[in-house]
């Protein structure tokens, strides 16, 4: 190993804290910069195997990769759909915006 490599990886060592999340009862390695990071990869590695068992639970699949991909399917719409929707927010919000700015110089014209 080069020493230039070998001072790239303690340097990650010490900003980032490693990390093993279960998912689909086999672990998973993860390098984490913040306390907060770290609760947000085990609350997602938690929500993934929960979403799994209930997969698991409703439907037929011959494996865990099936399991798996159908829990990633679920999530991507879901995320497509909360994107989606954002975007309906933003343009809703500029709309108000210029709604509003027309009613104050609506009401500023009269004042005066």
């Amino acid at each position: 190993m080069s020493c230039a490599f070998k001072q790239q990886v303690s340097t990650v060592c010490m900003k980032d804290q490693l990390i093993s999340v279960i998912i689909a009862e086999r672990p998973y390695r993860l390098a984490v910069s913040s306390q907060a990071e770290e609760e947000t990869f085990r609350r997602a590695a938690k929500l993934v195997d929960e979403k799994m068992k209930e997969y698991a639970g409703n439907y037929a699949f011959r494996d865990t990769q099936d399991l798996l991909a159908m829990v990633n399917l679920q999530f991507a719409v879901e995320c497509l759909s909360l994107s989606d929707t954002a975007a309906q927010h933003d343009k809703l919000k500029q709309e108000l915006e210029e709604v509003d700015h027309l009613l104050e110089s609506k009401l500023l014209g009269k004042s005066q």
